[in-house]
């Protein structure tokens, strides 16, 4: 049974909770704790690296995209205390959002010839568009397919990033955070690659919904079970989560044993 689902985002970035929403779906998840991990961006009303909401433990997190060298991948931090630097980094990172976003509307709207109703705003993210595509153009019906003719990587509408560097990502984190971890190892092109990171952090995210509204694995080349080898071998934390984007909470995460452990190692680092 899932206990606690440490990658959750909200409307603060491209997901869909309300952050007063998330407490009462915890609940009805079964969940005790909860990590709201928006991408590049600090939620403004969590005011302390955990609180307590209406019963649920939320964890204040961030989501970071960085350049592997070889690939991009997701670094996540757990107990935020902004920085100036992150604070800092943030900002460049919301106003290239903004840019981006932009330029993706343009493409799209061009390509489509229909207008989409998003407006290009801070947290902006490709769920977002994707979603506002599905509601204004007949011929998308899920997120998924505007992801895979239009948005996704190296699609005719897909605009790149600016992001930092790996090293940069970890130090901002490794000064603002209790906890820092390895997203989603098996998610990225190149598997084996994003998992030679996760001994130069805290945590590798081990729990995840491999083969779950497009969220694909690694195709056979390594496991779940791998990940936790990883883990064991250089003493990483384990964490776990949905990656919620929608209204649906705990699909993943970790069990009570496994957030006991992680809260125990949390808690010395907080």
């Amino acid at each position: 049974m899932v206990a606690a689902d440490l990658h959750v985002h909200t409307d603060n970035s491209d997901g869909t909770f309300r952050l007063s929403e998330v407490p009462p779906a915890a609940r009805a998840a079964g969940l005790d704790a909860v990590a709201v991990t928006d991408h590049d961006r600090v939620h403004p009303d969590l005011d302390a690296p955990v609180v307590d909401r209406d019963g649920v433990t939320v964890i204040h997190g961030i989501e970071l995209r960085v350049d592997a060298g070889d690939q991009q991948v997701d670094v996540l931090g757990y107990g935020v205390r902004p920085t100036d630097a992150l604070v800092a980094e943030i900002d460049r990172l919301q106003r290239d959002r903004v840019e981006r976003g932009r330029t993706i509307l343009d493409c799209l709207e061009a390509r489509l010839g229909v207008s989409i109703p998003v407006d290009p705003e801070r947290g902006l993210g490709r769920p977002d568009i994707a979603r506002a595509v599905v509601e204004s153009d007949a011929d998308y019906e899920s997120v998924g397919a505007v992801f895979g003719d239009l948005i996704g990587d190296g699609e005719p509408c897909y605009v790149a990033r600016d992001i930092p560097s790996f090293e940069r990502g970890r130090e901002l984190l490794a000064d603002a955070c209790a906890v820092v971890g390895l997203a989603h190892p098996l998610r990225y092109p190149e598997p084996a690659a994003a998992l030679d990171l996760a001994p130069r952090l805290d945590a590798v995210e081990a729990a995840y919904p491999y083969g779950a509204r497009g969220h694909t694995g690694a195709n056979g080349e390594l496991t779940v079970e791998d990940v936790r080898a990883v883990a064991e071998r250089h003493d990483l934390v384990v964490t776990g989560g949905s990656d919620a984007h929608d209204r649906s909470l705990g699909d993943t995460g970790l069990s009570t044993d496994a957030y006991e452990r992680f809260r125990e190692a949390f808690d010395a680092r907080l």
